[in-house]
């Protein structure tokens, strides 16, 4: 097998093989100038030294001539410099000219000698003006490459459904083929604006998943089909990846989650009491709830307490304990003054109020005889 080292060129993308020069010790994260076939790049080492058979390699090796050294270094950073200004200029001379194409990104070599822009269009466009008035323009070569979609998501970047940074912007090296399939197969909504990422197309993590999703269905029967078990028939309604387990219905319309082995009758089906808690959820339920606190009980009273003393607490409980009552006494009219009646010998006052009449009958006289 051929010993290669691992070369990444600018930003994440993907990883090339060249084979390390004779007598060149290699580090990763070294700077090196490689030869490919736009010509001499500046790349670093992913991995210095690995054995790969044959079959991973496509077309010619390419060599690792020699490390970048400073004055390399400091040259490649200046023109990095640069990019935004370039960019921002061809973007304005597209414009003049009218063509249909979006002007995503410019890249410098690390020498300067070639200037590469990266654009997406919908269809074919003649730029040959544009290349002629850019190569006036800059005095050096001028590269458009067209790239789609998925490509220009991963150069501009951005926030993905997730709330985190694009995958193929930060660590994502290749784009897998995606499919529709994959969605149906992990239950999810199958509208566009919900499976898609920034690019338009097909989110790339929905194949992340599924290599997991069809070993665990495979081990269960298909949504639909009826199964023997050991209580009778039961149709399988869906199937709970997450869970490993089956939602499952019988005869008589009890709904039961059971695992594959237990559909397969290897492990026994227990059925669940309702009425009482796992040890997990009352753990939870206790930790919510807090412990109950025990009932403090009054101390029972002295024999050796006084009666008096006792009779006179209990008279003052009774009191304390007795509801309050509220005064019958009728309020005055209004108008009407509030006059008090002369006492009478004997220390009682007439509570008859001046003007008004007295409720008393007079007697009915005796007839004589």
């Amino acid at each position: 097998m051929p010993t290669v080292c691992g070369i990444r060129f600018r930003g994440v993308g993907r990883v090339y093989f060249f084979a390390p020069k004779e007598g060149l010790s290699l580090e990763e994260e070294d700077s090196v100038i490689v030869e490919t076939a736009r010509g001499l790049e500046l790349g670093r080492v992913v991995f210095a030294s690995r054995d790969v058979p044959k079959s991973q390699i496509v077309g010619e090796l390419k060599p690792v001539l020699r490390k970048a050294n400073t004055e390399e270094l400091l040259d490649a950073v200046r023109f990095e410099h640069k990019e935004q200004a370039a960019l921002e200029a061809c973007r304005e001379r597209v414009a003049e000219l009218g063509l249909p194409m979006k002007i995503v990104d410019a890249e410098y070599s690390y020498d300067g000698s070639r200037l590469t822009f990266y654009f997406a269009a919908e269809q074919r466009v003649d730029f040959r003006d544009l290349v002629r008035d850019l190569a006036r323009s800059f005095g050096t070569r001028i590269d458009l490459r067209q790239i789609g979609v998925r490509d220009e998501a991963k150069l501009i970047g951005g926030i993905g459904k997730c709330g985190r940074s694009l995958c193929c912007a930060t660590w994502l090296t290749g784009f897998a083929p995606i499919s529709i399939r994959m969605a149906k197969s992990q239950n999810l909504p199958l509208s566009p604006s919900e499976i898609s990422g920034q690019c338009g197309r097909l989110l790339c993590c929905l194949g992340y998943e599924e290599d997991l999703y069809r070993a665990v269905k495979k081990e269960f029967p298909k949504e639909g089909r009826t199964v023997e078990t050991e209580l009778g028939p039961a149709k399988v309604l869906r199937v709970d990846v997450l869970s490993e387990q089956a939602q499952v219905r019988f005869d008589d319309g009890t709904l039961m989650s059971l695992t594959a082995a237990q559909l397969r009758g290897e492990e026994p089906i227990v059925e669940a009491d309702p009425a009482s808690l796992a040890e997990e959820q009352r753990k939870a339920l206790q930790s919510v709830l807090g412990e109950p606190r025990p009932v403090e009980t009054a101390p029972a009273a002295s024999s050796a307490r006084p009666a008096s003393q006792g009779s006179a607490d209990a008279g003052q409980e009774s009191q304390e304990s007795k509801p309050r009552r509220r005064s019958r006494r009728r309020k005055p009219r209004s108008g009407q003054a509030r006059e008090s009646a002369p006492a009478d010998q004997d220390g009682a006052a007439s509570r008859q109020q001046p003007g008004r009449r007295s409720k008393r009958r007079p007697r009915r006289p005796q007839s004589e005889s």
